[in-house]
């Protein structure tokens, strides 16, 4: 019997707000319209790609409504319902179809770890690895995260994808070796001189043939 071909990668890793989970909804609700909430999320993307060290998340989040001209006190209605978070429609399908086939998944998410836990579970998986900003001491796309990600799971960046949910983590991404997937659910425009991502869609699905591709 000849061996079976080599897979391409043995773990995925996943930005989990954007990529996994639908928190665009959940911003658009507490901020009181589909343009504020837009606004106030590109804001404070905008904000953890420039600060680098961890600051709390929720100061980043008020600061946000403060530059959109939103109340700061949003910042703690966002978090006291981060329960709410729902994952695409796709999520549970694709990453049981990993999990079967017996490839690591992870998370790294530019939030504190009480909000991370509570995304995570949102999420109805159950992940082998979860790096948050708080616990990296740094934000994406600064490298730390991803590379206590990596550590973690005992590989090297060339044996694990990156799928991403906005294109800020492709500087990251690209900054340690990690191949990168753009879940673009909603269309976002990238910031300038972003690097290309292997594979850009508005759907999860074509991830598994990417992962299943041998070398």
């Amino acid at each position: 019997m000849s061996p079976r071909p080599e897979r391409k990668f043995d773990a995925v890793l996943f930005d989990l707000l954007t990529a996994l989970l639908d928190s665009w909804t959940l911003w658009n609700i507490v901020a009181g319209s589909p343009e504020d909430g837009r606004k106030w999320r590109a804001a404070y993307l905008r904000r953890t790609y420039e600060t680098g060290a961890y600051r709390p998340y929720e100061t980043l989040v008020a600061e946000a409504a403060t530059e959109v001209g939103l109340t700061p006190t949003l910042a703690a209605q966002l978090a006291s319902r981060y329960g709410e978070l729902e994952p695409w429609p796709e999520v549970r399908d694709v990453l049981g179809a990993l999990r079967r086939e017996r490839v690591a998944l992870g998370v790294v998410t530019n939030c504190s770890e009480e909000l991370a836990a509570k995304a995570i579970a949102c999420t109805g998986i159950e992940f082998d690895v979860a790096v948050a900003a708080e616990r990296a001491g740094f934000y994406k796309p600064n490298p730390r995260p991803y590379e206590m990600a990596l550590d973690e799971l005992g590989l090297g960046p060339s044996r694990c994808l990156f799928v991403a949910g906005s294109a800020y983590d492709l500087f990251g991404t690209s900054s340690v070796g990690l191949q990168t997937y753009w879940h673009d659910r909603i269309g976002m425009t990238p910031p300038p001189n972003a690097p290309e991502p292997i594979a850009h869609h508005r759907s999860l699905y074509p991830l598994l043939e990417l992962v299943r591709a041998v070398r």
